[in-house]
């Protein structure tokens, strides 16, 4: 028994309507992704940079007392910090790795002769393994490796300088759009709410979503100030570790300064930065000694466990909220996403999704 159904045109219409715009939006996203991103980058930095833009607020209150330029000036004065702190470390430790670089590569033969014993400790070495001639392996390999790398490097040169001018424009763009973020979000953000209604007290909705906003700001702005505190601890230990290890093993304390910036730096990147930043010290040091490079790495992995599991915590004071496993699955999910970019902002993106959730039962009760 067949049944007819009928609907009038405006129905079917809206109906169909649904698919339609979704289909449309996914392609916007899918061809507008990188600006998105870009765009998404620049509300994180500019987020990150609160505490530091009333810090600087206060600091001009007290010097010239009350008045509304001063919120603009301070955003102003907080960008032009981070950019001259960010240009400071890059011109001293820039120096200081083609130093050691170049440094290496000139004593390379004295090193080798005295830490390996040359190319006969090699082959003695080799020859325990089973390797006839493990000097002639070795520089085979280099040399194979060296020929296909010319190869690559000339084959992609053009696209490669492409690369490197996408990636310089999205940074300036990046870093203008945090500026303008800066200066005008604020005000961007009160006309937005006044418009959806704020000034209505009976209007919960829009109450309930200003809160939320608010929250997921806070959380992005503790995230960022935190881990910026507990990478310059780690900074300041590494720094101590190789100012100490020049007196022991007689290279340069020169050094000490600059191994603690990269490794302040790469703190930043949440979970892997800490190795990584350690391994990049290492690796210097080696070209200095190989035994202060050993003695590095003991001492800094022995610092590390006591820092994630005291003194980051202790900083971070579950700020956040977030168990490690969270942490881990949202790290894992960015970095997959986005590369090392989605690794750095997967764990504030995290904390506003805890902040949805917590604040359910007020968007339920504010919908009813």
């Amino acid at each position: 028994m067949s049944k007819e159904v009928k609907t009038d045109t405006w129905t079917f219409i809206k109906f169909w309507s649904i698919p339609g715009i979704a289909y449309l939006l996914y392609l916007f996203v899918g061809s507008a992704i990188e600006g998105l991103v870009i765009v998404g980058v620049a509300i994180l930095l500019a987020l990150a940079l609160k505490p530091l833009v009333r810090k600087v607020n206060s600091f001009l209150v007290k010097l010239f007392g009350e008045d509304k330029k001063h919120q603009t000036i301070s955003a102003f004065f907080a960008y032009l910090i981070v950019i001259l702190v960010i240009g400071a470390i890059l011109a001293i430790v820039g120096p200081v790795v083609v130093n050691e670089t170049t440094k290496f590569v000139q004593n390379f033969p004295e090193t080798f002769e005295t830490t390996f014993g040359g190319w006969e400790g090699v082959n003695n070495f080799g020859r325990n393994l089973g390797i006839d001639n493990l000097q002639n392996e070795i520089t085979t390999t280099i040399h194979r490796f060296s020929n296909d790398m010319l190869s690559v490097l000339g084959n992609n040169f053009l696209s490669s300088v492409s690369g490197v001018a996408d990636i310089v424009m999205k940074v300036v763009l990046t870093l203008v759009l945090t500026l303008l973020f800066l200066l005008d979000g604020p005000g961007m953000m009160e006309s937005l709410w006044n418009k959806l209604g704020a000034k209505d007290k009976n209007n919960k909705t829009i109450a309930v979503a200003r809160q939320i906003v608010q929250k997921m700001a806070n959380v992005v702005s503790i995230f960022f100030s935190r881990q910026v505190l507990v990478a310059m601890l780690d900074g300041l230990a590494a720094m101590i570790i190789v100012f100490i290890l020049s007196f022991i093993f007689g290279f340069s304390s020169t050094l000490a300064i600059p191994m603690g910036m990269i490794t302040m730096v790469f703190y930043l990147i949440p979970m892997f930065g800490q190795f990584i930043g350690g391994t990049l010290v290492t690796l210097i040091l080696f070209f200095s000694s190989p035994v202060a490079a050993l003695s590095f790495a003991i001492v800094y992995v022995v610092y590390a466990q006591i820092e994630n599991n005291i003194i980051s915590p202790k900083i971070q004071g579950d700020a956040l909220h977030l168990s490690p496993a969270i942490i881990l699955c949202a790290i894992t999910i960015g970095m997959y996403m986005f590369g090392l970019l989605g690794a750095i902002i997967s764990i504030p993106i995290a904390g506003c999704i805890r902040v949805l959730v917590d604040e359910y039962p007020n968007i339920k009760a504010a919908r009813s």
